[in-house]
């Protein structure tokens, strides 16, 4: 006979200020095989569960129901604190009556009500409750970061520095990312490449890292510790083995195309480094626009001046496959295509309409106009300069809801650097909200406005030209009137959007993705940087817009959960996976194509039949790749397949006891 300890807890008021604790106790104490029940103000706090070993030794219980909170939010504390104690860590079950009662409903009685259902639910399924326990893996101590901006970088840098081996794939030619393409970063106005390319130069020449550059994930298999990865190397055209890097064949190339590390305001050649300071710093052919390889093939000048003959225009590529044990994304963010949404300013059609990262390549001393800022239509110094923020964010009719919080401090960056280097000129800057939430974010923009920049709170409606000048109508809303402003040129501080063909990646590694496209993380607060797959984290803005420091804390956090992972020599499982009844399998297979994880494969067995031996093909899951979510097990018409620690015995169980 089974002996349940049930344990409600009051979550400070979060409960007990809509659940009448004391009468859901007083029912659970009542419910069949319970033998203990009592309150707990906070059951999670050391306290409280001590309270709960306590009542196990005193009671002789054999199993738990807790009546708390999510179970996706302390469920694993409470399985650990039952390591410490006789019960198996699986005999427990988390009734949720904060987020799925006390937090939905007003009405005291009925809440009260809805919580005894949901503990006696809780009662009825851990009363078929069987002990369980994890099994265990070896792991391959070798990461693999997905993107190379400084979010990877970093994540890369902190894993080698363990004395882990770490492969960077970066699907550009140069590793960098965005920060490269930087002028300054705020709020101290460090030279940006002053910080990135260090750390580039220290990946590149770092003995545990292996840098990818110009290839992509291709497939992905395996599951958590033990990752088996295709990563397409494209075709470089370039022995890079063979090259010193010298640069001969980027000066003698006569085909030239819009460069679009400097955001097309000017041209580079068809081989090509994408900037001077690239990781690795060996050039690839853009095989595209080459005359040699697209064209008339009438070209080859870079394989005749080539020293070293290291040119090859049979290039094809190939494909690698490592194995990793972790695999961290990071594969950062583009800006909107602001263009296409936003006919009313211009839509592309007015040259010195640009972006910020425009600004950021006009305004860097390595950029086409050497750090002299220049309007693009005629290069003549602009003197009068608009500044729009929140262009594609905040905006639920045309771009995004979310804020892409580098903007505001963005935007102020730009107008000291503008004012700092055309001290006549001057600067409007439209906004929505002025959001400084970072240390020394609110004196700089403090600083912004002393040096001149003039706010002024509302949206731009259009923008027409009339003359040389850009014009930009809108409105005042602290005044409530009206405003033009004339500009000789315009900056649009454009939104954060996922990478492109990100969801194509999310799909390779069976991950989740919000509806924005972001990467989804596994819990907004206690898992941060990790996916629902397991050995699968990440870092910096391919989970959201992020400033420079936060992208950086991420990576590094990223990186300790990945060197965690690899201080095991075995790793645990959850025992929280599928089971194959072979004898009641069929053999369908309609629970493969149901599986997001691809932990189910057909396997051949001997089964006997009529007293004679024949194959049969069953279904068989990989307990490595299993994550537990039960897909399978509804989509098994033969009711072959059941999840650990959620039977289809334990569900009855549950539907059983709320008809009572």
């Amino acid at each position: 006979m089974a002996r349940i300890g049930v344990f409600i807890c009051h979550c400070g008021t979060n409960i007990a200020g809509v659940v009448d604790v004391d009468e859901v106790v007083k029912a659970a104490g009542k419910f069949p095989g319970v033998a203990y029940a009592t309150e707990y103000k906070y059951l999670c706090s050391e306290p409280g569960q001590q309270t709960i070993k306590a009542a196990i030794e005193e009671h002789n219980l054999d199993r738990i129901v807790i009546g708390s909170c999510s179970p996706r939010m302390h469920e694993v504390t409470f399985r650990k604190m039952l390591m410490s104690t006789k019960i198996n860590p699986y005999m427990l079950e988390v009734a949720n009556i904060r987020e799925q009662c006390s937090w939905v409903h007003t009405d005291k009685e009925k809440a009260t009500e809805k919580a005894i259902d949901l503990t006696r639910m809780a009662v009825a399924k851990v009363c078929k409750s069987k002990p369980l326990f994890p099994d265990s893996i070896g792991v391959t101590k070798r990461a693999l970061v997905i993107g190379g901006g400084i979010a990877g970088i970093q994540a890369a840098l902190d894993i080698a520095d363990a004395g882990y081996a770490v492969d960077i794939v970066e699907k550009e030619a140069s590793i960098g990312g965005h920060m490269v393409m930087l002028d300054k970063t705020f709020p101290t106005l460090d030279c940006s490449a002053c910080i990135s390319t260090p750390k580039m130069v220290e990946a590149g020449a770092h003995p545990n890292v292996t840098l990818r550059a110009y290839c992509e994930v291709e497939s992905v298999k395996g599951y958590v510790g033990n990752f088996e990865v295709d990563i397409r190397q494209k075709a470089k055209y370039v022995d890079h083995d063979t090259c010193t890097g010298c640069g001969a064949c980027e000066v003698k190339c006569p085909i030239k195309v819009s460069s679009a590390f400097n955001q097309g305001m000017c041209d580079r050649t068809v081989m090509y480094k994408p900037f001077p300071q690239a990781v690795p710093s060996k050039p690839v052919i853009d095989a595209l626009n080459c005359r040699k390889i697209s064209g008339d093939g009438k070209c080859g000048v870079c394989a005749a001046v080539c020293p070293l003959k290291a040119v090859n225009f049979e290039d094809k590529g190939e494909i690698i496959t490592e194995k990793y044990g972790a695999i961290i994304v990071a594969t950062g963010y583009e800006l909107i295509k602001w263009q296409d949404i936003y006919p009313e300013y211009g839509g592309g059609r007015f040259e010195d309409v640009i972006t910020g990262i425009q600004f950021e390549r006009l305004v860097n001393a390595s950029g086409p106009t050497e750090g002299h800022i220049r309007r693009p239509s005629d290069g003549a110094e602009p003197k009068d300069i608009a500044i729009i923020k929140c262009v594609g964010s905040r905006d639920i009719n045309k771009g995004k809801a979310y804020c892409s919080r580098a903007c505001c401090m963005y935007s102020a960056k730009h107008a000291h650097q503008i004012l700092e280097k055309i001290p006549d000129g001057s600067v409007h800057i439209f906004y929505m909200d002025v959001r400084t939430p970072g240390k020394g974010y609110e004196e700089f923009y403090d600083r912004t406005r002393e040096d001149g920049a003039n706010y002024i709170r509302g949206r731009v409606s259009k923008i027409f030209k009339e003359g040389n000048k850009l014009i930009c109508k809108g409105e005042d809303t602290l005044l409530g009137k009206p405003v033009s402003v004339e500009a000789d040129m315009v900056i649009l501080e454009t939104a954060m959007v996922p990478a492109t063909d990100i969801s194509k990646l999310t799909g390779i590694l069976s991950i989740g993705s919000d509806t924005d496209g972001w990467v989804q993380e596994a819990h907004p607060k206690l898992r941060p940087v990790e996916t629902q797959t397991a050995g699968i984290f990440l870092a910096g803005t391919c989970q959201g817009p992020k400033d420079i420091p936060d992208t950086v804390a991420q990576g590094s956090a990223a990186a300790v959960k990945v060197c965690s992972l690899f201080s095991k020599v075995q790793m645990e499982t959850s025992p929280i996976i599928s089971a194959v009844d072979r004898e009641k399998c069929s053999g369908c297979e309609m629970c493969i194509p149901c599986c997001p994880y691809k932990a189910i494969t057909v396997i051949e067995i001997d089964m006997h039949e009529h007293g004679k031996k024949v194959k049969m093909n069953v279904s068989d899951v990989n307990s490595g790749l299993c994550q537990g979510c039960g897909a399978c097990a509804g989509a098994c018409r033969s009711g072959a397949i059941d999840l650990k620690g959620y039977t289809n015995d334990q569900i009855l169980m549950e539907v059983d006891a709320l008809c009572l």
